[in-house]
Formats: structure tokens, sequence, C-alpha cells
């Protein structure tokens, strides 16, 4: 469309053009030709142009002089310009020839000197060119755009299949990818265009999504290995109840439904890590100290916890999954605790911190990651708790990664030290107009 565009234009500017320079060149050889006129009798102008159609035309229209190329022809016109426009520019044909002239009427001055003041007319023209008669110019023209339409198809064509070419690869490979086998890569063009930074983020999508499904089997295994102690020791139950008249079957109904209760446990906490994995939270400005302390004061007095916070330690989060966290933190702390619990709450640097230190026996450096891996229990853990399940800490950690922080076990010169690490909640204007900045003193709770 666009060199179709170019191409009317182009005629239409070549028409014009040409048409301008025949009828100033006629319009010049009919001005040269009454200015060298004399009272006698004009001689027949000399044509050395292409404007070899000249005739002088009495008012009777009789041809008084003309060029050779002009003499006994009838006049070229009976066009007759009126003395307000003397000079007019005319295409007329006749017998399939077309004519462009000029048609100049001597100023009333010139009439009056030359023929006693009757009026003559001078027509000066030539036959119409052929790029003007016919539609070659139009055929050119179209047969230019029409092979420069296929060059340029044909370039793209060649252009943009050579450019898309890591693109079909990349298609071909992921097309060869299953959830089977998540281990192939598409290959990387070198440099950092569209394409490349494409085959990069594909790469980088299926290096995440064969981890999601690789921890999605390791998952699965491990909850199918430990549902299975329990469903099959429900079994065993139920079958020596039927097969000993002996047995209580009040008392084997009641330790069916303890194994029920490990399943659901187990089934429950399941859902709730992969819910913390596949739904997002709905952040909310969350007091961390308050929290903290509200917590703490619903915790179990026989071994006491002691809070040392400061005044305010916002962070935006979901207030319920970040007090799950809490409670399992406060309450595995009291499970291995001798005498009592320190949790100390602060913010600085952009990050609120909150310890929960017990003085018991503490865990071993090797298993300070094992204690969040999914069903992992520790030894004195199973002779505390033997109906826990092993998936608090994994749950745990999984709600500080999704609020965009952290949960480890560090260093501590008693015990074991858990540190939840949160980003602060951006600083807000108080009512009358002070941030709130600085920190007040510990307080224990």
């Amino acid at each position: 469309m666009a060199l179709s565009a170019v191409g009317v234009v182009a005629a239409l500017a070549i028409r014009v053009d040409v048409e301008q320079r025949i009828f100033e060149d006629t319009e010049r050889a009919a001005v040269d030709w009454i200015g060298a006129m004399n009272e006698k009798r004009p001689h027949p102008p000399v044509t050395a142009s292409d404007v070899n159609l000249i005739q002088l035309v009495n008012s009777s229209g009789n041809v008084v002089s003309a060029s050779r190329a002009a003499a006994g022809r009838p006049a070229l016109s009976e066009y007759w310009p009126s003395s307000d426009d003397r000079i007019e520019h005319r295409t007329e044909c006749a017998a399939e020839q077309c004519v462009m002239f000029t048609a100049v009427r001597p100023s009333p001055q010139e009439e009056q000197l030359l023929w006693g003041g009757e009026s003559h007319i001078v027509y000066a023209g030539r036959t119409q060119p052929a790029i003007l008669a016919t539609h070659t110019l139009e055929l050119l023209l179209g047969a230019g755009v029409l092979t420069g339409s296929v060059l340029f198809a044909g370039s793209a064509w060649i252009l943009v299949g050579l450019a898309l070419r890591p693109v079909e690869a990349i298609r071909r490979r992921i097309a060869q990818v299953t959830v089977t086998d998540l281990s192939m890569r598409i290959p990387e063009p070198s440099g950092r265009d569209a394409i490349a930074l494409l085959a990069r983020t594909a790469n980088e999508t299926l290096s995440r999504l064969q981890e999601a499904v690789d921890h999605q089997r390791h998952f699965a295994s491990m909850v199918t290995h430990e549902l299975r102690t329990p469903l099959t020791g429900l079994r065993a139950q139920l079958e020596e109840a039927l097969l000993y008249s002996d047995v209580d079957p009040r008392l084997a109904v009641e330790d069916a439904l303890s194994t029920l209760d490990r399943c659901q446990l187990i089934i429950d906490e399941m859902l709730a890590l992969t819910r913390l994995r596949t739904s997002p939270h709905e952040p909310q400005r969350v007091d961390l100290t308050a929290l903290v302390e509200e917590e703490a004061a619903q915790r179990d007095p026989k071994v006491p916890i002691h809070v040392h916070a400061d005044e305010t330690v916002e962070v935006c989060g979901n207030p319920v999954q970040l007090a799950e966290v809490l409670v399992n933190l406060l309450v595995n702390a009291q499970r291995h605790a001798h005498t009592c619990v320190e949790v100390s709450v602060a913010g600085a640097d952009g990050q609120a911190t909150v310890s929960v230190l017990d003085d018991g026996a503490g865990i071993d450096p090797a298993d300070r990651e094992r204690v969040f891996t999914p069903f992992v229990r520790l030894s004195a853990g199973r002779q505390r708790d033997p109906q826990g399940s092993g998936l608090g800490l994994a749950i745990s950690r999984a709600i500080a990664q999704a609020h965009q922080g952290t949960l480890t076990v560090e260093d501590s010169p008693r015990g074991a030290k858990f540190v939840l690490r949160l980003p602060l909640a951006s600083a807000e204007r108080r009512p009358g107009g002070d941030r709130q900045e600085g920190r007040a003193p510990p307080r224990p709770v």
C-alpha cells in the first residue's frame, strides 16, 4: 500500500512537471514571436525547440502567418482569450491527436501598432508527448511498484524467517518437554535481544517448574510414608478386634480414633503448607510487638515466657499466619526449655527481628536445617511430643518466606535460638504529624 501510494504521487508529480515545462516553452515561443513582429507583414517564426506549431490568427479565424509545421493547417483552436486574461494554456484533441498550446492575445497597444486595432491571437503549441497521451507512465510505475513489493515481501519473508529461526527451535524443544522429564532446556542464543531474553526466561521457568515438581514428588512420598505407619497400625488394631473376642471393642475404637486424629492432623497441616505455597496472603499492617505479647500471654504458665520488645515494630503481612509462626516457635521452645523462654522483638535496618531462645539442650549445628524439613523430627522432639506431625517448623518457614522473610536457627550460649526476620512496614505519620521513630527500652512481659 505504501509503495502504491508513492507510485500514484510520483505519477501525478511527473505529469504536472511535464505539463508545466511544455506550457512554459509554448508561452515563451508565443511571446518571443510577438516581440519580434513589426508593422509590416510578420515573418514566419523560426522554431528551435519542440514547440513547432505556431500560428498568428486574425479576428476572422484566418491564419495570417505560421511556422513550417503549422503552415496549411487550420487554426489550432477557436478559443479566444479575453482582454483581461490574455494568456491561456489549453489542450485540445482532434483526429486522435492532442495538441498542447498557449494562446496569447497581444496587448491593445500592440494590436493598434501592428494591425490598426484589429484583434489577433498567437497560438504556440506542440503535439502532446506520449508520456501524457498514453498510460505508459502508469504502466512503468505500476511495474516498478509490483517489482518493489515482491522484492520487499521476499526480503521481509527471508529476514523474518532468519530472525524467528531461534523461536522455532525454542518451540520444538518446549514441545518435547513433558512432566516426566523436565530436565530439558531450550537453546539460548547469544546477546541480549528479545529472543535471547525469552530463551533465558523460558529456561528459568522450566527450572522453577522442575524444582516445584521435584518438591511435590518428594513431599508426596513423605506424606505417603507418614500416613502409611498410622494407617497400618489402625488396620492392625481393627483386625485384632475382629479376630480376638477378648479384645475390648470400646478400647479398640478409642485407639482407632486416636490414630485417625493423628492422620487428620497430618492432612490438615499438609493442606496448610500447600496453601501457603500456592495462595498469596492479604497484606495488612501488623504490630508485631503486640502480637508477640498476646501470644506469649496465652501460653502455658508452667514454663514462663519473658518478652523484651521495642514499643512498636510493624510489618506487612497476614496476622493469622504470623500468629501461627509465633505459636509454633513458642510451643516448641516451651517443650524443650528447662526453666524459661526468652523472646526479644526489635526493628532495625529495615528488618523486624523476633528471637525465641529456650534454655534447653539446644540443636546440633548439623540438624539446624533438617528441623525445617517436612516430617523430620529429632529424637528429643519425639520423646517430648510423640503425637507431633513434624510439619510445624516447615509451615513456619514457609510462612516467613511467603512474607519475604527468613526463619533460621542461630548460635546461642545455651538452648536453641530461633530467629524470625521480616521486612519492616514503611513508616507512616501519626495524627499529630510525627513519624513513629525511635525505640522504647525493652520491657519484660
